[in-house]
């Protein structure tokens, strides 16, 4: 053994299989004689077993699994400009707040525009203003005038050919006069209908046309000039979320390409780990789950809860993707770590409890355990299982607070037989220290 001693686990392990194989040999040996011989049987062999009680206590399900980090919120922005980067006002690692300028791309021939175009709407918002506080009213003004003068000359047409028809009447006037006079009233008449009408029209429609060109004009001239303010804007770029500057790929004086990523911003007040659980254990998440993520390097896991519980299968892998969203105050944790979730999603306060070691499995599925009767013999008992933490599992239906369940030396035990409680702290040493300092060779001892 070159002097390396055992640890004491592991004989300990070696002692109980061993005692556990030789009890299981030693019953099956009796069962032979037993069957084969005419003679009369002799007494069971007692098995030594190891027994733990079935407990009353809180379990809980915890589902666990790998995951990757990403940031909070994310924003890779895009200029939607072609043009050189005049300056950068930020560097990767730069903390950043909404709305922040970040950078300038060359705008001389845009801020050019944009004055260009905003002579023209401040010329467009001077006529409209002339137009609807001037050029109306004198036109009204005047039409009004015109009315009112070929309605005075109406009437005074009228009174003449109603003297003349009088005259007429009694032979004073000629004919050809009152003929004369008729066509006069007529000619009057249709001036002063011609001049009402132009006058109804500007009242009614001619005043809203016009203020509807002129206010057309300005807006065009408007749109225009805001236009060439946001051309002009597109050259400053800024934040949309607060966070850190985490790529920034070009240099001042580099062509920024339209569509291409000038800089990233990432939120990393929190991070969101993305995991992909299968879909049975998926199903028992939901969101508000709280849980933990460990991450490699840093002792102290990090606490968060379940936002997202995807409703739909990956098609790839037929895994559901379940997001965790965890604090992170001090920016300790980075995109794209790989990290171990522990989320639980249920738990049971009075739930019975046993070790898992004990459970046996049959071909078919079914479960039981070795139950230490009473009566010192082992009772095969078929249980339904619950929710199974660690090296602890539940039992719904089979069992009863209090009993004991054989935990070391079940496997291949056979029902009703008789056993005998071994204390598992049992004292009992298997090496010791030989005069020259090595250890005494024991069982196992060929192991290097």
């Amino acid at each position: 053994m070159n002097g390396r001693q055992i640890p004491t686990s592991r004989m300990r392990f070696r002692r109980d299989l061993r005692h556990g194989v030789c009890g299981v040999l030693m019953a099956a040996a009796w069962l032979f004689s037993s069957s084969c011989s005419s003679e009369k049987p002799a007494d069971p062999p007692t098995v030594s077993v190891q027994v733990a009680p079935v407990e009353k206590t809180a379990i809980q399900h915890v589902v666990e699994a790998q995951a990757i980090l990403f940031p909070l919120r994310q924003a890779a922005i895009v200029p939607k400009i072609s043009a050189p980067v005049q300056k950068f006002l930020v560097k990767r690692g730069s903390a950043v707040r909404e709305g922040q300028l970040l950078a300038v791309l060359e705008n001389r021939d845009l801020s050019a525009a944009a004055q260009d175009t905003k002579g023209a709407y401040d010329q467009a918002q001077a006529t409209y203003e002339t137009t609807t506080a001037a050029t109306l009213p004198e036109e009204i003004q005047k039409a009004e005038a015109d009315a009112q003068q070929a309605q005075q000359a109406l009437e005074a047409q009228e009174k003449v050919f109603q003297s003349r028809q009088q005259l007429f009447e009694q032979g004073a006037l000629p004919r050809k006069e009152l003929d004369q006079s008729r066509v006069d009233v007529t000619q009057a008449r249709n001036q002063f209908a011609i001049t009402k009408k132009h006058l109804d029209a500007l009242l009614a429609i001619g005043k809203q046309q016009e203020l509807k060109a002129a206010a057309g004009q300005l807006e065009s001239a408007k749109g225009k000039y805001m236009g060439a303010q946001a051309q002009l804007g597109y050259s400053e770029i800024r934040s949309p979320i607060s966070g850190f500057i985490t790529d920034r790929p070009l240099y001042p004086g580099e062509m920024a390409a339209a569509g291409t990523p000038l800089l990233t911003v990432m939120d990393l007040s929190s991070v969101i780990a993305k995991a992909h659980i299968p879909q049975a254990e998926a199903a028992a998440l939901k969101v508000g789950d709280k849980g933990t993520m460990t991450v490699p390097g840093i002792a102290d896991p990090f606490s968060g809860k379940v936002t997202v519980v995807s409703p739909a299968l990956d098609p790839n892998s037929t895994t559901v993707e379940v997001w965790f969203e965890g604090k992170n105050p001090r920016q300790a944790l980075k995109p794209g770590t790989s990290v171990h979730l522990s989320v639980t999603a249920q738990t049971v306060k009075d739930a019975l409890v046993i070790p898992a070691a004990s459970v046996l499995t049959g071909s078919d599925g079914s479960t039981s355990v070795m139950v230490a009767g009473s009566d010192g013999l082992a009772h095969q008992q078929t249980v339904k299982l619950g929710i199974r933490n660690g090296d602890d599992v539940q039992i719904v239906d089979g069992l009863k607070e209090g009993e004991k369940v054989v935990t070391i030396g079940a496997y291949g035990l056979p029902d009703k037989t008789k056993i005998k409680i071994e204390s598992p702290e049992a004292p009992a040493e298997e090496a010791r220290p030989s005069p020259g300092g090595s250890k005494a060779p024991s069982e196992g001892s060929g192991e290097k």
